[in-house]
Order: structure tokens, then C-alpha cells, then sequence
């Protein structure tokens, strides 16, 4: 049931009656933002929390090209506006059942004395932090400008510890560093590592979300919500003073943005607590975005999934048909002259294998990459025709596979890797889309590897975020579900449309097959990448030892067997995957029944822990259903976790089964070392568990009837 209370007042005189100051404050009243002007007219914030100081006075606004006058300073106030806003809304998949959206509203109309022109800051205060953007009405003297750059400002306080990526216009694919603001340029160098498409533009360029802490214990985030039809943002860092700028993702000729009038630009946002967990539990992002665009939602439906795509990340088996081609011409090469390479995994034997243990499992579906011509010289040949995403490979056959997954009750996942050739795949999108629906696939999993087309943009400027914008309403149109890869980092954009059911955006499991990731890294991506929506993490590796995949691979994934289950309640994702070989599953079946039995969607969550870089502890109540789960995972340190299930129901009874690490699991030694107990518990039941490095422990508990 849905609450709505809305009280506005608008202050309107003669721009010098008006008051240069004003003042908002959360609904808590824990938070306090003051809006002021500098003398010379420049727009100014600054944040409290409980009194301390979290954003310093920081200057608002935007230099534009082409202009004599940027939109930075000689402003008045021509009038406030102030609001209460105060609702309940239901999403289509979530971490809950409900979400209550809650904010108070001042929104600043500012007129520049020399140009006319208007432009409204619009701030809003949540219990748990801000958000506020640039909004531009329609006008006579500002109708089409070019950004040349924002000059948002996030003053810090003090030289917090910061978890940080290099500042990229092309991949978040990073492992985190921990360390003083003031030492971001000093290890700057050493946190840069090879991807397929990067750059980086400043030495103290970071990007969102942007996880910090202070010294007296305050926890701070610095993202954007509602990223639509406009440049991704980072950060730059004065060393000197603590002062973050932001720096928008240039286009192939350098500009940040084209707009038109009437238009805004993202929420900028500031999360703040004294808790930890109320940053993961935070819905501020989601709240930021406008309400679901899409009429009927009920095709779009959480999915657990396997695939065909490990054993090719390892390097076990290929993408690719044959090894016999140095290049490959759609609609010219003939595949049947060609002799197979015998490592593709793409073929109907495989496959059906696959479909056979989803089926066997429970599972809802079974990706596959590699099925379709033009693997053989798909990455890095600036190549714009890469692929059609309709014609198989000789022994893949779409027909026969699709009738065997349906005999088995099993949907098959379609997989369009675009290689970075943005306008080919538009070209290609509806027949991409119409194929799928003759052909039983309900969800895509996309791919973006490589740098950009057309040549020199980037996958964060404004042009491919309306790609990727588009992608999602094309597909929405062909009631497709989308899971985009090295996509541009998520905004909140699934509220809208929930459609976007997962992304990449970060660095994933498959980079523990390029040589490994931090211990500590999944205890980091909740406070930072997730801020923005679930991703697509692939969890779910049993074989640690990449070696036994590909004798001529060592790398090694840095987790306990514990730890790759307890991800399944830790990285929310109503899109989650089984990664390993079902070889590797049928090894160890008593573990692999957490994976069966976790759910995919909640009614409720609850973070019962956390400390970003070192441990986070979540419960979530399956959706529909009385039966919870619990996952663990631990950072570079062994910890003995204690919680308390006060969540339960009182005076019921519930049998929870514990997956844990063993007394002697080590990561790199000795990873597959788990124990399995069950015991009964209540509401008043403590819990009591030991976490190694890079290990933690999963559990399911079920009531008793």
C-alpha cells in the first residue's frame, strides 16, 4: 500500500529579496545540506552529518564551449522551491518487497544577471545521504550548449582512506586499492593493469562509487544516479587541498556533452553514516530514477543460470570454429570448407550436456558464447562488420538446440558480443531480437570488449551511454531481458527499466582466470560497483587451480570453496550464475546443493555486518517464501564472525544448514577444505563461525513444519 504526503512552498521576489543562504534537512534531521552564493555569484554547498562536517563549502556548475559565458558565477536567486516527499513502491525483482522513498526537496532557480539564462539546482535529502543535479527549463537564451566540463566540486574534510579504481573513460575492470586520498598518485601506476580498451586521464582520476572513511569513523559514498543522455562521471583529485572535481568522459573530439533545453543531468550523490551497513542497504540510487517505464513486467523474471563460458575464460576451450582462417568475411567465408579446431565449445553435444545438468538442477537456463560465425577475428581489428548475430556455426544448430531445451523445461540464454562495433550491432538489433523471440530466448547477455566504433570514442561518453540506453528500450520492445557487459557502470537505471537485469561493469570472476584478483575483493564491490545495480558477477568456482582446466594457464581464483557460495547472498543479482563445469559441481554435490537452494529475489534483506576491504555479513528472506539465507565473505584477515538471527520469526523453529570453512582452508593451499553441519535455531539463536582469508561461509535456513 502506497503513502504519499507532498507539502511544497515556493519562496518568489525580486531575485536581491531573496535570501543568498538556504538550509535543507534529511527527514532524520541527521543530515544538513546549506545552499549559498559566493560573493562574485558562484553556487555553493556544503553537507553535516550529526554535526560533523562531511562536505566542505564546494562550488557548483559548468563550463561550456563556444561561449563567452559558462555557467559557473553571476548568479541570483530568483526563487526556491521546498518539498516533502514521502512514498512506498514495489519492485519487479529486489533485495526487498518494498521500497519506501523518502526525501526532503529544495530545488534553487538561479538567473545569470548577464545572460538571462536560467538554471535550476535541485537537491535532495534522504536519511542516508544527497543527491542533487543541474536542470535546465525550456528558455530563449540557453536552447543548444556543448559541455566542455562540470565543475562539481566534493570538498573532503580530511585525508580519508579511499577504495579506489584508476579514473578510465573504457573499463572499470580493476582490482580496488586502499589508501590515503593523498596517495592516490603515488600508487596511481601500480593500480593500472592491462584491459582490452583504457585510458586514463589523470594521475588522481578515480571513479564511482567511491567508497571512503574518516578517521573518526564516518563512512562516505560519492556516485551518480540516473545516468541518461549524458557523459559517465569521475573524479579528479586536488592533492593540495582534498578537493574532487568532477571530469565527464570526453567524446572522439573531445567534448563532454551536447544538450538541448529543456534537459538535466544526472543526480551527483553523497551517501553518509556512521554505519557501514547503511550504505549497502541504501535504495537512494534506485529513488534517484524515475518510476518503471514499461507497462506490463511480467515477462521480466529473476534467472539462475549455467554456461558454456568458463572453460573458454580458462582457456580450455575456444570461441572460435577452426584455426584455420586469418580472417574471417560474414556472407564470404564458408565455414564448410574448413576444418574444425576441436576445442569449440559451442556445439550441440556440449550444449545439450549443459541443458541436461540444468535441468537435472533446477536451473532456469543455459548461456552460451561462441555460437555464431566470426570468432575467428572478432577482437582488436577496429573491424566494423564483426558479426550478424543470427547465423550459427556449422555445428552449433539453433532449431535442434532449442527444441532439446524446451523438451527439458530449460531456456537458452543468447549471447551478442558486439566487440565494441556499436553501430553494427544497432544495425543488426531488431533481427538480433526478432531471431530470439523465434527462437525461445528470453535474455541477452551482451559484450562491449575492445575499443569503441566509431573510432576514438569511448564507452563511457555520452553517445554510447545513449547505446547502451537504447539497447535496453529495443529490447524491452522485443520483451527481452539485457545483461550488458563492459557496459558503462549502472546508475539506478533498472528502476525504470527492470528489464536491465544485470551488468558486468567491474572486475569479475573471469579475471581470476587472467592471474587472480585481490583476497578482499569481493568485500569491497557491495560498497562500490553495486551501489548502482546488481552485477553479473559469475560466482560459483569449485576448481581453484585453474591449471587443471589449461595445463598452460596457473592462475589460481583467490577464494575458499565457502566463499564462492556465500556470493550468492553477498553480491546481489537477480541474474546469478552457476560458472564452474558441471564436472567440477558433480565433485562436490553436498556443496553445490546451497547453490541449488539459494533464492534469486527477496522480500527482505538484512546487512547484520560490515566493514568494506574486510567482511560483510547479509541475511535475506527469499521472496514468497518463509526460508532465509545467510551469507559470509571475509577479507585479508582471519575473523570469527558472531551474529545474532533475531531476524527470524519468534516462536518458530527453523533448521539452518552451514556451509563453512574448514579449521584448515587456506585460498591458496587448501581452498576446497569446507564442513557442512545442521543444527536447529530460532529467533534467539547466536551464531558463532570462523572466516579465514578470502573465505566466509554460506547458510540456509528453513523452518520446520
Amino acid at each position: 500500500m502506497k503513502s504519499l504526503f507532498v507539502l511544497s512552498f515556493t519562496v518568489l521576489f525580486s531575485a536581491f529579496n531573496v535570501a543568498n543562504s538556504q538550509t535543507l534537512q534529511s527527514p532524520n534531521g541527521a543530515l544538513t545540506m546549506q545552499f549559498s552564493l559566493k560573493n562574485e555569484g558562484t553556487p555553493t554547498y556544503q553537507l553535516s552529518y550529526k554535526n560533523k562536517a562531511v562536505i566542505k563549502p564546494s562550488t557548483l556548475g559548468l563550463e561550456l564551449k563556444n561561449d563567452e559565458k559558462s555557467l559557473l558565477n553571476d548568479f541570483s536567486i530568483l526563487k526556491t522551491e521546498t518539498a516533502t516527499f514521502d512514498d512506498t513502491w514495489t519492485p519487479v525483482w529486489g533485495e526487498e518487497k518494498q521500497i519506501r522513498n523518502h526525501y526532503n526537496e529544495l530545488a534553487i532557480h538561479l538567473k545569470q544577471n548577464e545572460t538571462d539564462r536560467i538554471m535550476v539546482i535541485r537537491f535532495r535529502l534522504f536519511n542516508e545521504g544527497l543527491g542533487f543535479r543541474y536542470e535546465f527549463p525550456q528558455q530563449e537564451n540557453l536552447v543548444y550548449f556543448i559541455i566542455k566540463e562540470e565543475k562539481t566540486q566534493f570538498a573532503m574534510t580530511n585525508n580519508h582512506t579511499a577504495f579506489w579504481i584508476p579514473g578510465d573513460y573504457d573499463t572499470q575492470e580493476y582490482d580496488y586499492t586502499e589508501s590515503k586520498l593523498s596517495e592516490i598518485s603515488d600508487k596511481f601506476d601500480a593500480a593500472v593493469t592491462d584491459n582490452a580498451s583504457q585510458e586514463q586521464f589523470s594521475k588522481t582520476g578515480v571513479q564511482t562509487a567511491l567508497m571512503m572513511k574518516t578517521a573518526d569513523g564516518l563512512y562516505i559514498n560519492l556516485h551518480e544516479a540516473a545516468l541518461i543522455n549524458y557523459s559517465c562521471m569521475h573524479l579528479n583529485l586536488n592533492e593540495e587541498n582534498l578537493i574532487f572535481e568532477s571530469h565527464l568522459t570526453p567524446d572522439a573530439i573531445g567534448d563532454k556533452g551536447y544538450m538541448q533545453a529543456p534537459c538535466k543531468s544526472p543526480w551527483r550523490t553523497v551517501m553518509v553514516s556512521d554505519d557501514a551497513r547503511d550504505i549497502l542497504a541504501s535504495k537512494l540510487t534506485l529513488n534517484l530514477n524515475d518510476p518503471c517505464a514499461i507497462e506490463d513486467t511480467s515477462w521480466i523474471k529473476p534467472v539462475k543460470y549455467i554456461g558454456v563460458w568458463w572453460e573458454m575464460i580458462t582457456g580450455k576451450s575456444s570461441w572460435a570454429y577452426t584455426d584455420e582462417l586469418p580472417s574471417v568475411q560474414l556472407g564470404v567465408t564458408d565455414y564448410s570448407k574448413v576444418t574444425p579446431n576441436k576445442t569449440h565449445a559451442a556445439n550441440n553435444t556440449k550444449v545439450k550436456r549443459y541443458i541436461d545438468f540444468a535441468s537435472e538442477h533446477g536451473f532456469d537456463a543455459v548461456l552460451v558464447e561462441g555460437w555464431n560465425e566470426g570468432w575467428e577475428d572478432w577482437f582488436g581489428k577496429s573491424k566494423d562488420y564483426v558479426f550478424d548475430f543470427v547465423t550459427p556455426y556449422p555445428d552449433f544448430d539453433v532449431q535442434e538446440i532449442h527444441n532439446y531445451a524446451k523438451s527439458k523445461g530449460v531456456k537458452m540464454m543468447m549471447h551478442h558480443e558486439t566487440s565494441g562495433s556499436v553501430r553494427n550491432y544497432e544495425r543488426h538489433m531488431d533481427k538480433a531480437y526478432q531471431f530470439m523471440n523465434d527462437n525461445g530466448y528470453e535474455s541477452v547477455k551482451s559484450g562491449y570488449v575492445g575499443n569503441i566504433l566509431p573510432r576514438g570514442e569511448h564507452h563511457y561518453s555520452q553517445w554510447i551511454v545513449n547505446h547502451y540506453q537504447y539497447a535496453i528500450e529495443k529490447a524491452a520492445d522485443y520483451k527481452i531481458m539485457v545483461n550488458a557487459h563492459e557496459a558503462v557502470r549502472p546508475t539506478g537505471i533498472s528502476r525504470t527499466y527492470p528489464n536491465l537485469i544485470g551488468n558486468e561493469s567491474a572486475r569479475g570472476t573471469e579475471f581470476q582466470a587472467f592471474g587472480g584478483s585481490k583476497p578482499n575483493h569481493v568485500t569491497i564491490l557491495p560498497f562500490t560497483r553495486l551501489i548502482g545495480g546488481p552485477m553479473d558477477y559469475t560466482p560459483g568456482i569449485f576448481e581453484m587451480d585453474i591449471s587443471k582446466l589449461n595445463p598452460n594457464n596457473n592462475s589460481h581464483v583467490n577464494s575458499t570453496l565457502a566463499n564462492q557460495l556465500a556470493l550468492y547472498v553477498t553480491m546481489y543479482s537477480p541474474l546469478q550464475m552457476a560458472a564452474d563445469l558441471p564436472e567440477h559441481y558433480e565433485q562436490f554435490m553436498d556443496a553445490f546443493q546451497f547453490i541449488k537452494d539459494v533464492a534469486i529475489d527477496w522480500d527482505e534483506s538484512i546487512y547484520l555486518e560490515a566493514e568494506p576491504g574486510h567482511y560483510i555479513t547479509v541475511a535475506r528472506k527469499e521472496k514468497g517464501s518463509d526460508n532465509w539465507f545467510v551469507g559470509n565473505v571475509n577479507g585479508n584477515h582471519q575473523r570469527t564472525s558472531n551474529i545474532k538471527l533475531d531476524f527470524l520469526e519468534k516462536g518458530k523453529k527453523y533448521t539452518a544448514t552451514i556451509y563453512a570453512d574448514a579449521k584448515d582452508a587456506d585460498y591458496k593451499t587448501n581452498p576446497q577444505a569446507y564442513t557442512i553441519s545442521t543444527k536447529k535455531v530460532s529467533n534467539k539463536s547466536k551464531l558463532s563461525l570462523l572466516s579465514v582469508p578470502a573465505g566466509g561461509y554460506a547458510i540456509s535456513i528453513k523452518p520446520i513444519n
